[in-house]
């Protein structure tokens, strides 16, 4: 339920983020009368995404076992690479994404009332797919549709909230280190999806080591007990995994997880000031 909680305060506030600086832009630069097709583009990008969910949903419970394992493991592999890609993104954009919009924004101004709507749609539709398909793939992972949906939705509203204030101007935090340490634990959560994603590819036939167990803790760490209950709903955990999977597990999240916190390098130009008037030598 946590993992899914991060995942929609994660998305949720990232949308609601892009919403707020939208907004405050076109009422700061006196096109208040403007926020409509804004809104408009929000709504269908919100509609999209609840689409989306249900298709996963309702389309896969029509399949085969076989065929229902397949789609589950490619999905979570698909779903981990938005999400490492997403993670990335943002740690790199988060400083200048205020900039990048409004770029967009005035960009949108010019062209018209259509072109706001697709900005503001493409802005937060990409949130919301990416969100409709990790959590989706979480749910399948943890087996129980109630708890993690519950988990996502808190989260979904906690970032609403959570936007809002910054609107308000009411609550102010360093967006950079809070993007920063959710990505982590996002990257930690996608390496159990990922791994996840590997044992329904081995169930679907896809891959070979369905037998092969690198250990068996299930009487340390039984599957229905509470702690074993939260250890799989927060990090996908399984007291019995293959070899494959500890392996990709591995594979996964060692450099990524050192890329990811790694420091930043900035490149930094010195150059000497002249005095005015004075040609430089160099």
């Amino acid at each position: 339920m946590f993992g899914n909680y991060l995942i929609g305060l994660r998305e949720g506030l990232e949308a609601s983020l892009v919403v707020c600086i939208l907004i405050a832009y076109l009422v700061k630069t006196g096109n208040r009368s403007r926020l409509a097709p804004v809104w408009t583009g929000v709504a269908i990008a919100v509609a999209l995404s609840l689409a989306f969910g249900a298709l996963l949903q309702f389309g896969s419970s029509t399949l085969t076992f076989q065929a229902q394992e397949i789609l589950g493991g490619t999905l979570s592999i698909l779903s981990v690479g938005l999400v490492t890609w997403m993670v990335f993104w943002m740690r790199r954009t988060a400083r200048h994404l205020k900039s990048e919009l409004q770029d967009r924004l005035d960009a949108a101004l010019a062209l018209g009332t259509g072109a706001l709507v697709i900005t503001s749609f493409f802005a937060v539709g990409r949130e919301g797919l990416e969100t409709s398909l990790f959590i989706w793939t979480a749910v399948q992972a943890s087996g129980d549709g109630v708890r993690p949906l519950v988990g996502a939705l808190l989260g979904l509203a906690t970032s609403v909230v959570l936007g809002w204030l910054f609107h308000k101007g009411t609550l102010r935090i360093n967006l950079a280190t809070f993007f920063r340490w959710t990505g982590a634990m996002l990257v930690l959560v996608a390496a159990g999806v990922l791994a996840y994603g590997v044992h329904d590819l081995q169930e679907g036939d896809l891959l070979p080591g369905l037998r092969s167990l690198a250990f068996d803790i299930s009487g340390t760490i039984p599957p229905d007990s509470w702690y074993g209950t939260l250890l799989k709903g927060v990090f996908n955990f399984q007291p019995d995994p293959t070899v494959l999977q500890v392996i990709v597990w591995l594979l996964y999240l060692v450099p990524v997880m050192i890329l990811f916190l790694a420091p930043e390098r900035t490149r930094t130009v010195t150059q000497r000031r002249q005095p005015v008037g004075r040609p430089s030598t160099e």
